[in-house]
């Protein structure tokens, strides 16, 4: 009899020791930090422009549209697996066809970026542009317009685009009697790193 309590006394004895080894051994997960950006890429682009003036009356030139090229890097920053901020900065021939409605601008668009599907995303945003090559042609040297698009990823660093840009603002001078804002499509292929 004094065995079998014995027995029972050490078997209680290191069960609890036991579970005291046990619980001193938890480890402790640090707590994780959730980052205020989910990344950054980089990235060219460039394509195909059709661009136009749209005047509040009829012009007193030719207004046909004009075919040119645009070009430039981004910097997609994303905020979530579904939305992500892209600042640009690019060159962008624009105007209209007649030589005087010339146009070319260093652009700065930024986009806030919707993913849709795991291809296809869209954007839409704010573009200030600065005038280059010419001065006192009684085109306003700044330009304000809104950015819509569409992004079809072809591959894991490859895309193709398609924007609309309309201004916000008149690009003649104040001093002129016409209003004119520019309308621009852009067709292209772009790569991130």
């Amino acid at each position: 009899m004094k065995k079998i309590i014995l027995s029972v006394l050490l078997l209680t004895v290191s069960a609890f020791s036991f579970s005291q080894s046990i619980d001193s051994t938890v480890v402790e997960v640090p707590e994780k930090k959730i980052p205020m950006f989910k990344g950054v890429k980089y990235g060219v682009r460039g394509g195909y422009n059709i661009s136009n003036l749209d005047f509040k009356e009829h012009p007193e030139v030719p207004n046909k549209h004009r075919n040119s090229i645009y070009f430039g890097a981004f910097a997609e920053i994303a905020l979530s697996n579904k939305v992500a901020i892209s600042p640009e900065l690019q060159f962008s021939a624009e105007g209209a066809n007649e030589e005087t409605l010339h146009l070319d601008y260093i652009q700065m668009p930024i986009l806030l970026n919707f993913r849709i599907t795991e291809k296809i995303s869209a954007g839409l945003g704010p573009q200030v542009s600065l005038k280059v090559h010419k001065y006192e042609d009684g085109v306003k040297n700044f330009a304000y317009s809104g950015v819509g698009g569409v992004t079809y990823k072809i591959n894991y660093a490859l895309f193709a685009d398609v924007r609309y840009t309309y201004g916000i603002s008149n690009i003649f001078d104040d001093k002129l009697s016409m209003e004119a804002r520019n309308t621009n499509i852009q067709i292209g292929i772009g790569y991130k790193f």
